[in-house]
């Protein structure tokens, strides 16, 4: 078992993002590295560490009235006031018990920051996206998870974060109506079609609700990379009108078996396909994911969740397409 306090000196001396060619590397290899930890018993979960800033020894915490149950308190690290929220009590199980000596994980999601509190830090693995499978069968609309993996042969649990902060804080459902005015009435309606791939149920529902409510366009989904470039590369091969009516690709950046990045370069890499306008929506920010973007060659990357930016993109790729 790792030392959390060790996990926490690289996080604190180093940082996360500190190498960005590093990081770059990594992603673009299809690769992650997962820090993994313990709620309550022996279930190993884990988290991306790209989504992490920090792992510390927890804080004396303050409580906050009228909060969310989940919310066990805010404490000031380094300057900046954070909820830290009971990640056990956030996907239905007990309260983390031993508060005193357990460990929060301060992480960046959808452009805010915020602390999990968890019993056990363990270590972090460097892992393929291919090793990452979705969720079992029947465990959607209920499972808190985005995927599962095996480490040393023992089952490691994603967490579906955005699932958690969408309950606990809460989102902007709808788009503003001077973002709406902007929508081209008389564009071709012939290109009426955007599939949307992202592991998470929630994020799916959020972007689908924007653009089949909101735009009055139409939507597919799929779950991952791997997924959405085979339903493309299936249309291709059959003539499938799909294809034509296909406007944009919103894609997830984070997903089992195969992420956004190397979705976008097997995109590129087919004559067929190359042409697609993809959007790279994800929860993950900074320098790092502009540089892979770029690279990949993503026609635009923009954080989630917020529906004025969602809708202000497709309206802007919509010109283009």
């Amino acid at each position: 078992m790792g030392n959390p306090l060790q996990i926490k000196e690289v996080f604190f001396m180093s940082g996360v993002m500190a190498s960005v060619d590093q990081r770059t590397q990594l992603a673009g290899r299809n690769r992650l590295e997962l820090l993994m930890f313990r709620l309550n018993g022996s279930q190993l979960y884990g988290i991306n560490v790209f989504k992490v800033r920090e792992v510390l020894q927890c804080p004396p915490l303050s409580n906050v009235p009228q909060s969310h149950p989940v919310v066990r308190g805010i404490s000031n690290i380094r300057g900046n006031t954070i909820s830290i929220m009971d990640l056990s009590m956030a996907i239905g199980g007990p309260p983390v018990a031993d508060v005193e000596n357990a460990f929060i994980i301060i992480s960046e999601y959808n452009r805010s920051v915020q602390g999990f509190l968890v019993n056990e830090v363990d270590r972090i693995v460097n892992l393929n996206w291919k090793d990452m499978l979705p969720p079992p069968a029947g465990t959607a609309g209920s499972s808190y998870l985005t995927a599962v993996t095996y480490v040393n042969d023992q089952m490691v649990e994603v967490i579906d974060v955005e699932r958690v902060l969408s309950e606990v804080v809460g989102a902007k459902e709808h788009v503003s109506q001077d973002v709406l005015d902007n929508v081209d009435h008389d564009r071709d309606q012939q290109k009426n079609l955007i599939l949307v791939s992202d592991d998470s149920m929630v994020a799916r529902k959020q972007v689908c609700k924007t653009i089949e409510n909101e735009m009055n366009m139409e939507t597919i989904t799929t779950k991952d990379g791997k997924e959405a470039i085979d339903l493309l590369k299936g249309w291709a091969d059959d003539g499938d009108e799909r294809l034509e009516r296909l406007a944009m690709v919103i894609s997830d950046i984070e997903m089992p078996e195969m992420d956004g990045y190397t979705f976008t370069t097997e995109v590129r890499s087919d004559e067929r396909l190359k042409h697609l306008y993809i959007i790279l929506h994800t929860s993950m920010s900074g320098v790092f994911n502009q540089t892979m973007v770029d690279r990949v060659g993503a026609d635009k990357f923009i954080a989630k969740f917020e529906p004025d930016i969602l809708a202000q993109a497709v309206i802007d790729a919509l010109k283009t397409v």
